[in-house]
């Protein structure tokens, strides 16, 4: 089954810092833009970041903005996000996705957990 593999969450004190992997190799992901998605306990999953094929255009939630960046590396078939300053509320299962042309996702991963204690 054709599925991005996320890694790299664990468990740090607030203010801490992770870096979240994400590969995706294959013909079913080259071309496309890629997302960052999260789910917290009893929430529904929420939007964190995209970045399209060439890595020049990027977004973010406005809960992550300027604490978050999201960049790719084709040579490895990784997608990554760098999550600065953590707080409590950013503890969730971090997902990501390819984004489609219909602006939906499709093929998710199994997720990583992030937890940030306070």
């Amino acid at each position: 089954q054709v599925q991005p593999v996320e890694s790299g969450g664990g468990l740090v004190q607030a203010g801490g810092s992770l870096r979240l992997s994400c590969v995706a190799s294959g013909r079913t992901f080259s071309g496309f833009p890629m997302g960052w998605f999260r789910q917290a306990p009893g929430k529904e999953r929420e939007f964190v970041s995209s970045i399209n094929w060439s890595g020049g255009t990027t977004a973010y939630a406005d809960s992550v903005k300027d604490r978050f960046t999201v960049s790719r590396d084709h040579a490895k078939n990784a997608v990554y996000l760098q999550m600065n300053n953590l707080k409590p509320e950013d503890t969730a299962v971090y997902y990501c996705a390819r984004k489609t042309a219909a602006d939906r996702y499709d093929y998710w991963g199994q997720g990583t957990q992030v937890t940030v204690s306070s």
